[in-house]
């Protein structure tokens, strides 16, 4: 798996604005941008992400993942300090 493969499964399940993905072999670092997180708890802002990947993390293809979501107007604001990875 690599980061082409994560980015395609996220977006064939979201609609995104905007999606960062690092992959180093095990461990993934996502950051996701759209404005539908706004209406959504922090853990479902994760379930929702966890979700198009889950059959990697149980086979362990995926072994950690490290997921920040932001709105539209939220990523505009905070891109400086969450620079894409």
């Amino acid at each position: 798996m690599d980061t082409a493969q994560i980015e395609a499964l996220l977006n064939a399940e979201l609609t995104l604005d905007e999606l960062h993905v690092a992959f180093d072999g095990s461990q993934c670092k996502i950051i996701a941008v759209a404005d539908f997180f706004n209406d959504l708890s922090r853990v479902k802002k994760q379930q929702v992400i966890y979700k198009p990947l889950q059959a990697f993390i149980n086979d362990g293809t995926i072994h950690a993942v490290t997921i920040k979501t932001f709105s539209a107007e939220q990523w505009k604001r905070d891109k400086m300090f969450n620079l894409p990875i």
